[in-house]
């Protein structure tokens, strides 16, 4: 069953009652919880459906030839993306994690988050169908695909799209530095594109860190 907060938290996010409370439970949990059933088929189905959905919200646009949407749809649905709008959300705080992935910051995590993120249209996908799905995406990806006014984007998720849409290679992040006791440890980052250049960024994560590099490039290079 849904604890009360996190029920709450998937009807808003479902635009209605989370029908099969099992599965939706299912898209939240992380393997390192030890349980049989996990995101992860959830997150196989739900990339398909993203994919679908921004695809064919961007033919929808009339905007830009087959290559320039094929850009717009690599950066829209990337991982980084994905995580940048469950970050947006509060996702993380509704996650399932074993203990040490959560000690790990596993919580904070690109590839969790992202993966959770899929998980999450899958399960729509499938207790709702495609129409409940695809709309759970265009709320949640409205100001990314149409540039509708609000929070800015994540820097890492900005990133990432100014690089398709400039036909570079996807941003390599690279821990340079790791110094300080666990409880008030400081990370340095590197980012970099080639053929264009690099940048650090520092912070008290390793997320916050690729955060911080990401935003100094993008005000040095782009």
């Amino acid at each position: 069953m849904l604890e009360a907060e996190t029920h709450a938290y998937l009807t808003g996010l479902a635009g209605g009652e989370p029908e099969d409370e099992a599965l939706w439970l299912e898209a939240l949990t992380h393997g390192s919880t030890g349980h049989e059933r996990n995101y992860e088929r959830l997150e196989f189905l739900g990339d398909r459906v993203l994919g679908l959905s921004i695809a064919e919200w961007l033919h929808a646009l009339g905007t830009g030839d087959e290559g320039k949407l094929s850009q717009r749809l690599n950066a829209l649905v990337s991982r980084t993306m994905c995580a940048a709008i469950a970050r947006e959300i509060g996702l993380g705080a509704h996650i399932r994690l074993g203990k040490q992935a959560n000690d790990d910051g596993a919580r904070d995590s690109d590839n969790i988050l992202g993966d959770v993120m899929e998980a999450l249209i899958g399960a729509c996908f499938v207790t709702q169908g495609y129409d409940a799905a695809r709309a759970m995406v265009r709320r949640l990806w409205a100001e990314a695909v149409t540039g509708q006014a609000g929070s800015a984007k994540h820097p890492k998720s900005e990133l990432q799209e100014w690089a398709a849409m400039n036909k570079r290679k996807v941003p390599q992040y690279r821990l340079l530095d790791r110094s300080g006791p666990d409880h008030a440890a400081r990370f340095t980052v590197e980012v970099s594109v080639p053929g264009v250049g690099e940048a650090q960024g520092s912070g008290s994560s390793k997320q916050d860190a690729e955060t911080a590099a990401a935003a100094a490039f993008l005000e040095v290079h782009t």
